[in-house]
């Protein structure tokens, strides 16, 4: 006899939501004090070799991300959202708090620069596992005709992290001197972030479970991944390029306040706002993302918002570059983050509900690790790349124009599922 699924509350959002939010929140926080981290971990005759080596150490925890998908994913599918769940914030928690206690180079050597590098390593394979799982728990458990709004505060727990980490980072690089940031600022940062774990593991732990298909029945990790791979390879594909386009669109506004730096030549205190008007409006235009695919669909809603971010994209970035401002920042990183939102919240609540309970979790997680490994792990130097190789100013805009419009003919191939039950195995 099958359960009656339980029913998504508030509790149960927050709990699931948690986890995406710490992402960002370690992510923002990374990149807002990687100078510092970089001379505590990394140090080198050249303050630009330290920094360098520092950005790449952030990177490396792309690496395991596919791994985390696959394996964390397919547990989701065998033994239940919950427990696969309660894992990634578990392991999350524990690399986000051996970063934030690793002793510098100058009291262990090399053991610190190999500790944060393994921290780096399991933090990715988490994060790879964490989306799929928490995304398949909201929609299981949420009415059919909500599935959307639900859904779409995983994209808004992003913006959301992201404002509370610039603002954070803001107070603490204007509140204590150079040496009191480089030697243990930052580090505070990322303990105050971690104060949120405690709660979020006694929520999730208190959730009922919401995969009761296949109870009894379910298949083993590997028989999952055998499952999902031949059985549903147009959605996993399809996902898979929508949440490309997905990826280098935040990706590209997180990029903004380098942008702002070295191709627009506007100070730091100008640069570093972009990152605090992408969180907000991600915030609430998620939100109302979602509520539209709710009202509307999911396919308009994915759709046109990514077809305005096309046309519209040049255009800015054109102006932007003729008068560099505050202003004409805000506008252009705003427009990327309104539009990219919308869509993003529909692409989120259109993936799991195109698979079965069997393989929903890994999936999600499958498709979401890879594009965020692939895209999102190499935008920021694509970026640097082709404006250092073209002299192009205007080549973020380029490449989101030709990343949106391999996004937009996914978005076309995936079947409409407002309203529609859940498809079961």
């Amino acid at each position: 006899m099958i359960e009656a699924r339980p029913v998504a509350t508030r509790e149960a959002v927050l709990a699931c939501v948690l986890g995406n939010a710490l992402e960002f929140y370690d992510f923002t926080t990374y990149a807002f004090f990687a100078v510092a981290i970089g001379g505590a971990f990394f140090p080198a005759h050249d303050p630009v070799v330290s920094l360098l080596i520092s950005v790449a150490t952030f990177g490396v925890g792309f690496v395991t991300r596919p791994l985390g998908g696959l394996v964390i994913g397919a547990f989701a599918d065998h033994a239940g959202r919950k427990p696969a769940m309660m894992l990634t914030i578990t392991l999350m928690a524990a690399g986000m708090l051996i970063l934030a206690l690793t002793p510098p180079f100058s009291v262990i050597g090399y053991a610190a620069p190999v500790i944060v590098v393994a921290a780096r390593l399991l933090q990715g394979f988490a994060l790879g596992g964490e989306v799929g799982p928490a995304t398949a728990y909201l929609v299981e458990t949420a009415p059919d005709d909500r599935r959307g709004r639900i859904a779409s505060w995983q994209i808004a727990s992003q913006g959301a992290a992201m404002l509370v980490a610039g603002v954070l980072g803001f107070a603490l690089s204007h509140s204590l001197s150079g040496e009191a940031m480089a030697q243990w600022g930052w580090r505070v940062a990322f303990l105050l972030g971690l104060a949120i774990v405690p709660a979020g593991l006694y929520i999730r732990n208190r959730l009922p479970e919401s995969a009761h298909g296949r109870a009894g029945k379910r298949d083993s990790g590997r028989q999952v991944l055998r499952r999902l791979l031949l059985g549903h390879p147009r959605p996993l594909a399809l996902g898979l390029v929508a949440i490309m386009t997905s990826t280098i669109s935040t990706y590209v506004g997180i990029y903004m306040t380098t942008y702002a730096e070295t191709a627009l030549h506007l100070k730091t205190p100008t640069a570093i706002t972009a990152p605090l008007i992408g969180g907000g409006t991600t915030l609430v235009f998620a939100l109302l993302g979602g509520w539209l695919a709710d009202r509307y669909g999911r396919k308009v809603v994915m759709l046109l918002p990514r077809v305005l971010l096309i046309l519209a994209i040049y255009p800015a970035f054109l102006f932007l570059n003729g008068h560099p401002s505050l202003a004409t920042l805000l506008l252009t990183t705003g427009l990327m983050s309104v539009l990219g939102s919308l869509s993003s919240a529909a692409v989120i609540v259109a993936i799991p509900e195109s698979l079965p309970e069997s393989v929903r979790a890994s999936g999600l997680s499958t498709a979401y690790a890879f594009a965020v490994t692939v895209f999102g792990g190499t935008t920021q130097f694509v970026l640097a790349w082709l404006i250092g190789v073209s002299h192009d100013p205007l080549a973020p805009a380029w490449y989101m124009i030709v990343s949106g419009i391999l996004g937009v003919i996914a978005m076309a191939l995936m079947p409409e599922t407002r309203g529609r039950p859940l498809p079961r195995d």
